[in-house]
């Protein structure tokens, strides 16, 4: 079963609503062994298409060690001059190195720049989107850095009314939001990419695209850990020697085709969450 079937899930701060995170609107295979949620039978695919999956894997990875090979010193200066910029994908990395400081555990300090603008952007995502949310002290830590000022108090008092006891039962959690024994609670986003759709000086309009992780990783979880698709769009504002969220709305997609990736046991999961760390993102 999908998150999204819980009584009064998709009410709650991860729906379409302005909520942080994805919808957890993806289907779940059926296990390979009683008791296990997590396990997946494979979805049939012929030889022939695997072979043709692997030679164009291949192939891509031949063009892409041509064009590495082929750029020359080009890439050591694609950076300097308008002219090299006109030559650049806007999808492409801008080769800007990540901050180095945080704030309360969150990257800060970004450039004052368009790219300064989305790199926030994609890491604030990452905060709103963690499971840290669902704890109402980490909260408020989270929302103080990541939002101006001005509106700290009315982001705080609008996911205070999301993220009740009720909420945080129908995910699978204990009402204060903590994980029940024997569970790990799994709430990840991924920006996948970002881009600016208006930018003043001081302002900038920043949509992020991501992926979702959302569930409770348990043998006999009702709520096992789905994928999701969103796209975040954040008004931010320079402010004190940083960019802070104004205003943040949220949509489904774009989503890919779902893979014939066999879904892993509930041990692999939990195991996954504790050892595999998260990123902090620069455009």
């Amino acid at each position: 079963m999908s998150l999204g079937d819980e009584p009064g899930y998709g009410d709650g701060p991860r729906g379409d609503d302005g909520g942080y995170g994805g919808s957890g609107q993806t289907r779940t295979r059926l296990p390979d062994r009683p008791g296990d949620v997590y396990g997946g039978a494979r979805r049939g695919r012929g030889s022939s298409s695997r072979s043709l999956v692997t030679v164009v894997g291949v192939v891509v990875l031949l063009i892409a060690a041509i064009a590495f090979a082929n750029r020359g010193d080009d890439a050591a200066s694609s950076g300097d001059g308008a002219g090299d910029k006109t030559k650049t994908s806007p999808t492409a990395a801008s080769g800007n190195h990540p901050v180095t400081t945080k704030t309360t555990g969150i990257p800060s300090g970004f450039p004052h720049t368009q790219e300064g603008a989305q790199s926030a952007a994609a890491n604030y995502a990452v905060a709103l989107g963690s499971a840290d949310m669902f704890d109402k002290s980490r909260r408020d830590q989270i929302l103080a850095t990541v939002i101006a000022p001005a509106k700290v108090s009315e982001f705080e008092a609008t996911l205070d009314q999301a993220y009740t006891p009720q909420f945080n039962k129908n995910v699978g959690l204990n009402e204060d939001g903590s994980a029940p024994q024997g569970y790990t609670f799994v709430s990840r986003t991924t920006p996948i990419g970002t881009k600016t759709t208006e930018s003043s000086g001081d302002t900038a309009t920043v949509e992020v695209w991501c992926g979702g992780l959302l569930g409770l990783a348990g043998e006999n979880s009702t709520n096992p850990v789905t994928s999701s698709w969103f796209t975040i769009t954040m008004k931010v504002e320079w402010t004190g020697g940083d960019w802070k969220i104004v205003s943040h709305s949220q949509k489904d997609g774009p989503a890919p085709v779902p893979g014939d990736d066999r879904a892993s046991s509930a041990d692999d999961i939990a195991k996954a969450v504790e050892e595999y760390g998260g990123f902090t993102y620069a455009r």
